[in-house]
């Protein structure tokens, strides 16, 4: 996983918002284009990104290709992020 492609995949809105309608479940490119005021093409484009970081994987049926969140690559990322958290206290001791 690149950091770098993840981040920059999520800077985008559309693609943050693509992620929330995921997190309740597989949806169909044509389901998630529908939540948008902008052409399938753009919603492809998206999508795309999205597969590129590995935020979410594509499973063909038919002729439909349904999408799903990676959880794996939010759990290393959230992994990854945690070692910010803490407070300015914490940090005094080391």
């Amino acid at each position: 996983m690149s950091f770098a492609n993840t981040l920059k995949a999520l800077s985008d809105p559309v693609r943050r918002d693509i992620l929330v309608m995921l997190k309740d479940g597989r949806m169909s490119a044509g389901e998630i284009a529908s939540k948008f005021d902008m052409t399938a093409a753009t919603v492809s484009y998206h999508l795309s990104k999205l597969k590129q970081a590995d935020l979410i994987f594509g499973t063909k049926y038919k002729n439909f290709i349904y999408y799903d969140i990676n959880t794996s690559v939010f759990e290393e990322l959230m992994l990854w992020l945690s070692q910010f958290s803490g407070g300015k206290d914490e940090n005094k001791n080391k």
